[in-house]
């Protein structure tokens, strides 16, 4: 409850906490990269992926592994890993060791337990020596990254389909497992650790765990959706981390109890794998909070941007769709000075008329084009409508005076032949009176 009562803008520490992460990532990448120009590998493998000897020693009296590490030295060995074997009950603590290094001894072992004989007589009855082959082999490697891949898919859909295909939410995922791995890979090869099985074992933990702890903080922000309308998407997501926030710390605090337990007090074997959890679930804890959550803001504000524009752009292009005929006709010539529109329309109807023309009749009527008076050609009539350009054969074949008369119109006759004074002089139009006389 603790944290509910803070007035924290998580939401708005998402840039900085991406620099932290992009930070970390870019100095693990740099490493690696150092790491295969220097050495050859990307970090450091453990027996599982390289192979090498395994050595089981018991010394007749106790030694430290600084001693054994000077003695292996002689013969080439720089990269062991040294762990005592039995318990604090023993009567003379230090005597059993194991030794593992990635130096393939094979059929030369002489060397090696002489090597060790300088430090203190080795009893050989108690001891043994294995040459261990790579039992993760690329194959191996392959077939898991293509395991995970799936799965990683196979969670994409699953939870954007529990949360009502909610694309967002299933990307949010994706990227938040990503970067816990990267991060993860990054630190170790920073710290410059062995991966071995454990650390896959520790790499599939901690994604479970990353996306466990993600979904209660998208389950929480579906949740407030319904529970808070009407309210800012970015207070409704930072609402949530807080009220999960409690539950978040308390699953990792006690996790991470437990590992810096094994990695102070336990063997190397356990080390190392607990190193690989501690880094993980910090990650995924720290992502889950501080980053997964507020990316679901930062996602669905890009998706409502892009929405805008296209609408936008649809908008635009239905405002200039045209709705009329003659909407169409000026887009299509918009653009094209007079000369060409007038040009444009004169091959057209030439075409149209030598299509209409039978084969092998006679020309119809050719209009001649018309001069001014000192002979300049005179341009054509630019006609908005193809009706109003009618050749004059067309129109008295057609009887367009007759469809005139037909529509009311009367027909003018001028009898020229009448005396004009005749014509003018005005009618008596007096009645005469009956019974005049």
């Amino acid at each position: 409850m603790f944290f509910r009562k803070l007035n924290w803008n998580i939401v708005g520490w998402f840039k900085i906490v991406s620099a932290i992460s992009y930070t970390i990532i870019a100095a693990g990448a740099l490493m690696i990269a150092y790491n295969m120009v220097v050495h050859g590998y990307p970090i450091k493998l453990g027996l599982s992926f390289t192979g090498g000897t395994d050595v089981t020693a018991k010394f007749e009296r106790p030694v430290t592994t600084d001693e054994i590490k000077a003695a292996l030295a002689t013969v080439g060995v720089t990269d062991a890993q040294i762990n005592t074997l039995g318990s604090l009950t023993d009567k003379t603590p230090g005597e059993r060791y194991t030794i593992s290094t990635q130096v393939d001894f094979g059929d030369q072992t002489a060397r090696l337990w002489s090597a060790l004989q300088k430090v203190e007589p080795v009893d050989r009855a108690q001891s043994q020596i294995a040459s261990v082959g790579p039992s993760l082999s690329h194959e191996y490697l392959r077939n898991a990254a293509l395991a995970l891949a799936i799965a990683i898919g196979i969670q994409f859909i699953y939870i954007a389909f529990r949360f009502g295909w909610n694309i967002i939410f299933g990307e949010v995922v994706v990227i938040a497992l990503i970067r816990d791995a990267a991060m993860m890979i990054g630190i170790y090869a920073l710290a410059q650790k062995r991966a071995d099985d454990a650390f896959l074992a520790a790499v599939l933990t901690v994604i479970g765990y990353s996306v466990m702890d993600t979904i209660v903080i998208l389950d929480r922000i579906r949740e407030n959706v319904k529970l808070m309308p009407g309210e800012r998407y970015d207070k409704i997501v930072n609402n949530s981390i807080l009220q999960t926030m409690t539950r978040s710390f308390n699953t990792l605090a006690t996790v991470v109890i437990t590992l810096v337990a094994l990695l102070a007090f336990g063997g190397a074997s356990l080390q190392n794998f607990a190193f690989a959890l501690l880094v993980g679930i910090c990650s995924g804890g720290y992502h889950s909070i501080f980053y997964s959550a507020p990316l679901v803001y930062i996602l669905r504000e890009r998706e409502l941007a892009r929405t805008a524009k296209r609408r936008v752009r649809e908008r635009a292009a239905a405002l200039d769709r045209p709705r009329t005929v003659a909407e169409a006709r000026e887009q299509a010539t918009r653009g094209m000075s007079r000369e060409e529109i007038v040009a444009a329309r004169r091959e057209r109807r030439s075409r149209e008329k030598s299509a209409a023309r039978p084969s092998g009749g006679p020309a119809r009527y050719r209009k001649k084009s018309r001069r001014d008076a000192i002979g300049t050609p005179l341009e054509e009539p630019f006609y908005e409508d193809e009706s109003e350009a009618l050749d004059p054969l067309d129109a008295q074949n057609a009887g367009l005076h007759e469809a005139q008369l037909e529509l009311g119109h009367e027909e003018i006759i001028m009898n020229l032949d009448d005396d004009p004074e005749v014509m003018a002089e005005p009618k008596n139009e007096t009645p005469t009176p009956h019974g005049g006389g």
